[in-house]
């Protein structure tokens, strides 16, 4: 599933609310670039691990073997790299109890998703075509922003399948299994967070380079590091913070602004990657978020 999407808006003549996707419906499945772990801005724990990266590659070659198959590919998880799930899920699942989205919560149960063992991508692949027709595709690596974005689309997430290094469980410069199953897949299985997300998608596939840019920044801080209001409480739902403990108690602590969520003020949100967030948005809820984003691609479609 994994081809570089830029097209013209010409090209990308598409209704907005095409949210019944079939598997006809998708493009082919090419090759894609992305980047190797010692390609990345950050230091990789397992750059240096000669084992590591044998089996980190054989892993991310199973994506290879999905665009030529269309099927998902189990992995044999090691004993050592179900461990290092356990650790991390084990520690996130109390944090997650305290500050995780009810619906997240509820999500997480219903994909079978738990402290005990890594999950399969075909299993929750299945689950979500089931619940919101979102699909799941395996990827080697991080691709570009445009790239990635436009398989949104397509109700389609690329998702890597390898874990994190074993020296540093709480630490990875890139997405791995962790980061895609706790933290990414869940939130699919919600109806109006997977229509917003199709609308970034539709958006990524006709916008300007500048307008991707302002897509990436509305992505960053919604679905990786995005909070959302619950009973006159605050909840997070971005896989930035559910996936990592660190950052989930660093955004509750008084360390962090928590911002009401503003469109204009989101898209021109300059960030850093590599730091703790120090401001974060608020929504109000995942419908009110579908449709500010709704109108916001309707403008990029208007204008380009």
């Amino acid at each position: 599933m994994l081809t570089e999407i830029v097209q013209t808006a010409a090209e990308s003549d598409f209704p907005l609310d095409n949210f019944h996707i079939t598997d006809a419906d998708l493009p082919e499945f090419r090759d894609m670039p992305f980047e190797d772990i010692e390609e990345l801005d950050l230091d990789h724990p397992g750059a240096s691990d000669p084992e590591y990266r044998e089996r980190r590659d054989y892993i991310a070659s199973l994506a290879k073997r999905f665009r030529e198959t269309g099927e998902i590919t189990d992995v044999d998880y090691n004993e050592q790299e179900q461990a290092i799930w356990r650790h991390v899920a084990t520690r996130l699942e109390e944090l997650h109890q305290k500050h995780a989205s009810p619906f997240y919560l509820r999500a997480k149960s219903d994909l079978g998703i738990s402290i005990e063992r890594i999950p399969q991508l075909s299993e929750m692949n299945r689950r979500l075509k089931e619940l919101t027709n979102f699909r799941l595709a395996p990827i080697e690596g991080l691709v570009d922003t445009r790239a990635f974005l436009s398989w949104l689309s397509w109700r389609t997430m690329l998702s890597t399948q390898y874990i994190r290094h074993h020296s540093r469980p709480e630490y990875t410069p890139e997405p791995d299994i962790v980061h895609e199953a706790i933290g990414h897949i869940p939130m699919f299985t919600n109806p109006n967070f997977a229509d917003f997300s199709q609308f970034i998608g539709h958006g990524a596939r006709i916008a300007t380079d500048a307008q991707i840019e302002e897509l990436g920044r509305l992505y960053w801080f919604t679905v990786e590091f995005g909070l959302v209001e619950h009973e006159g409480d605050i909840k997070a739902y971005g896989a930035g913070l559910l996936s990592s403990y660190g950052e989930l108690e660093h955004a509750f602590s008084d360390k962090v602004e928590r911002r009401p969520f503003d469109l204009e003020e989101v898209i021109n949100h300059e960030y850093t990657y590599s730091d703790m967030q120090p401001v974060l948005y608020v929504i109000p809820s995942y419908a009110e978020l579908k449709e500010v984003t709704r109108k916001y691609i309707e403008s990029i479609a208007a204008n380009n």
